[in-house]
């Protein structure tokens, strides 16, 4: 519940940053940083490192994390565990809408400042990619490490998830198609979506109403 509670007031704090448009004036810093002074075309850093950072933001892309999704659920259901795949599609089907939601609410402008180096056709905040990639990759990795007895196992299967999803969240600023508080939004939101189907995957698995691991 503390987690719950400190990553929804993280999002808030952000979410009033942004909509008092205090968060300006280090976004565009963060973003100028990370160019070529004398070419704002380019980010810092060899041709091979921007390639992998088109990389790690299709690890948060739409495409890949329904493959994922899907693909997991699949497994769920030859495994008989259908209440638990139920709740996987639901913690990352509801949070797909809710990212819509946010981004229609909010309708924030992407970055002007440099050119982007990533299609973008929606709002700004929060980044769906980094909400996306939180909600998904935590949720799984929640799952496995609940079918694991070891300690040491249940703590990589997380810090994969968070390395990955912070990965996917830091290139999309690297590309330049979003503020650093937009990805902050979206790893808070995210990490929150994923703690909550966490919680209710628990009480409900105290009642008898989830499958038991084996």
């Amino acid at each position: 519940m503390i987690g719950l509670a400190a990553t929804v007031w993280a999002f808030i704090a952000v979410t009033d940053e942004v909509v008092e448009g205090e968060s300006h004036a280090i976004d565009s810093r963060v973003l100028l940083a990370l160019r070529n002074a004398d070419n704002l075309a380019d980010p810092l850093g060899p041709s091979w490192l921007e390639e992998m950072g088109r990389d790690f933001t299709a690890l948060g892309g739409v495409g890949v994390l329904t493959l994922l999704t899907f693909s997991v659920a699949g497994y769920l259901w030859l495994a008989r565990k259908r209440r638990a795949m139920l709740l996987v599609l639901g913690a990352i089907g509801s949070g797909l809408l809710m990212s819509t939601l946010l981004k229609r609410v909010f309708d924030r402008t992407r970055p002007d400042l440099v050119p982007h180096d990533s299609l973008v056709y929606t709002a700004s905040f929060p980044s769906g990619h980094s909400m996306m990639a939180a909600i998904t990759y935590l949720t799984l990795a929640a799952l496995l490490a609940r079918v694991q007895s070891d300690r040491g196992t249940k703590i990589y299967f997380l810090v994969v998830a968070v390395i990955i999803s912070i990965g996917v969240g830091v290139s999309r600023v690297y590309l330049g198609v979003h503020w650093p508080s937009d990805v902050l939004a979206g790893w808070a939101v995210g990490a929150s979506w994923a703690l909550m189907f966490w919680l209710i995957a628990r009480w409900l698995q105290d009642r008898g109403q989830v499958e038991q691991e084996s």
